[in-house]
């Protein structure tokens, strides 16, 4: 950027373009790893994101809204202790490795053993995957990501939808069935949601909104 003064006047000119700078989201679409994760991630002056992969190629949504969080928040509050019990661990958001170029980070997840630490965390460790279905992330929370984790062999996904406008909150627990997810226990605001895998659980999904 440079400055002109002509005629006492001061022009402050744009930014010279420079076609070499390196921008990692054009330069490396379509080539994501965790290796380049590592080393780009999170783009600098961008605002907070969520950044998944799908076969290289970036997929970044914002954070998830109040209603989301508190609702994960309360999961993960009802699976810590089951989980250490067992050996394993529950968690927010992590990096959950589904193969060389792909990627999640789900609202909550279990582990069949704690992370210790991990930055990338590969299937085989995963007991459970839980999202918070949003409106915009109706179609990945719920068919997606789902066809992803059961290729990848994770043996249950949780999906959680809260509404605040309608009082609504629903718990969809899914198992892994030759290849394919199948409702294992489900439930809605008003009812119990009941399982005994993989812990045993009982509440009202209304437990998930604040008063």
């Amino acid at each position: 950027m440079s400055t002109v003064v002509t005629g006492g006047v001061m022009t402050v000119a744009a930014p010279a373009y420079d076609p070499d700078e390196f921008d990692p989201l054009v330069e490396l679409h379509g080539l994501w790893t965790p290796e380049l994760a590592d080393r780009y991630l999170p783009i600098p002056g961008m605002p907070p994101a969520k950044y998944e992969c799908l076969d290289g190629k970036l997929i970044l949504s914002p954070y998830e809204g109040s209603a989301n969080i508190h609702a994960a928040d309360e999961i993960f509050v009802r699976l810590r202790k089951p989980a250490h019990s067992a050996g394993g661990g529950a968690y927010t958001t992590l990096n959950i490795q589904l193969g060389p170029k792909r990627w999640i980070q789900p609202d909550f997840a279990v582990l069949k053993q704690p992370a210790r630490g991990q930055v990338w965390i590969p299937p085989e460790q995963v007991l459970l995957v839980g999202e918070c279905v949003s409106p915009s992330s109706r179609k990945a929370d719920r068919i997606d990501k789902p066809a992803l984790c059961a290729a990848a062999g994770i043996e249950y996904f949780m999906q959680v939808e809260v509404s605040y406008a309608h009082r609504h909150a629903e718990i969809v627990l899914m198992r892994l069935d030759k290849g394919d997810y199948r409702v294992h226990a489900k439930a809605l605001a008003g009812s119990t949601f009941t399982t005994e895998v993989p812990f045993p659980l009982s509440f009202d999904p209304a437990e998930l909104l604040e008063d």
